[in-house]
C-alpha cells in the first residue's frame, strides 16, 4: 500500500520494479495536478500570470487531450474522442487552451479525470500486451514507433513541466 502525503498524493514507490515505479511517478505528477487546482473555481481556474494566457482550466483540458492523445490514439491506435474528435486543429492548435473559458470547473474536472481512468485501463491493457516494450499502433511520420516506456516517462515531464506552470499560475496554497 503506497503513502500519501499530505496533499492527497500517493508516494511513488521507493524500492519497486521499473512498471511500478513509472505508474508511481506518472500518478503522483497527476495527484499534484489535481491538489493544485483542488477547490477553485471558475474565476480560479482562469487566472492568468502576467502576459500569459496559460491557465489551470486551460491545462486540465490540455493534459485530459495530452493523456487521450498518448494513450489511446497513438498507443493503442484509436480515434480522437468527444470533445477533441470535432475541433479544427490546423485552424486553431491551442483549441484545448483557450476553449476551457467556456467550459465549468465541472467539466474540465470530469473531462479530466475520464481521461487519465481510460489512460490507466489502456496503460493495464498494454502492459498485459507487450509490456513497456509494447510499440504504439499509430507511429510518427518517419515509421519509428515510441514504446510505452517512452510514453510513460514523456507523459511523467508533460505533466512535470505543467505542474511547475501549475506552482506559477495557483491562486491557493
Amino acid at each position: 500500500m503506497s503513502q500519501v502525503d499530505d496533499h492527497g498524493r500517493p508516494e511513488p514507490p521507493i524500492a519497486a520494479d521499473e512498471t511500478a515505479t513509472l505508474l508511481g511517478f506518472l500518478d503522483y505528477q497527476r495527484a499534484t495536478l489535481a491538489w493544485k487546482c483542488r477547490g477553485l473555481d471558475a474565476a480560479g481556474l482562469q487566472a492568468k500570470v502576467g502576459v500569459s494566457s496559460m491557465t489551470l482550466g486551460g491545462m486540465l483540458k490540455h493534459l485530459a487531450y495530452v493523456e487521450d492523445y498518448w494513450f489511446s490514439q497513438r498507443l493503442h491506435g484509436n480515434d480522437r474522442r468527444p470533445p477533441f474528435d470535432t475541433v479544427d486543429w490546423k485552424a486553431d492548435p491551442d483549441w484545448e487552451w483557450h476553449s476551457a473559458a467556456r467550459d465549468t470547473s465541472e467539466q474540465l474536472f470530469a473531462l479530466w479525470q475520464d481521461s487519465v481512468a481510460r489512460s490507466r485501463s489502456m496503460v493495464t491493457d498494454a502492459l498485459a500486451d507487450g509490456g513497456l516494450e509494447r510499440l504504439a499502433r499509430r507511429p510518427w511520420p518517419n515509421g519509428e514507433s515510441p514504446s510505452l516506456r517512452w510514453i510513460l516517462v514523456h507523459m511523467i515531464e508533460e505533466y512535470g513541466r505543467h505542474n511547475g506552470h501549475a506552482d506559477l499560475i495557483q491562486t491557493g496554497e
